[in-house]
């Protein structure tokens, strides 16, 4: 890992990684929900989907990641989605239900 000015720790991901997480986002996942569920940053994430539609994505091949923490990666974008559709769901069930009192 790079340091940078701060002092703060830099990842380096593989192409691997980063176009999964891109097509998390382009699926439909919010950008935000990546980002916290793969453990980047959203501006990095945001930078990755904006570089893969230049054709300019490349990875830094320093962070090796397993085919099981790509499933992870994956399962945990789908349980965040399942959840927030369970929650909307929640949410309209409520409201029909007042509504036809």
């Amino acid at each position: 890992m790079n340091k940078t000015k701060a002092g703060n720790a830099r990842g380096k991901y593989t192409l691997e990684f980063k176009l999964e997480a891109v097509r998390l986002v382009k699926g439909g996942q919010a950008t935000p929900v990546t980002a916290k569920i793969l453990g980047v940053p959203v501006q990095t994430l945001g930078n990755w989907v904006r570089l893969n539609d230049k054709g300019q994505l490349k990875g830094a091949g320093d962070k090796p990641v397993s085919a099981e923490q790509m499933e992870l990666a994956r399962l945990r974008a789908q349980l965040a989605r399942v959840t927030m559709e369970r929650d909307i769901l929640k949410k309209a069930t409520a409201y029909f239900a007042r509504e036809s009192l």
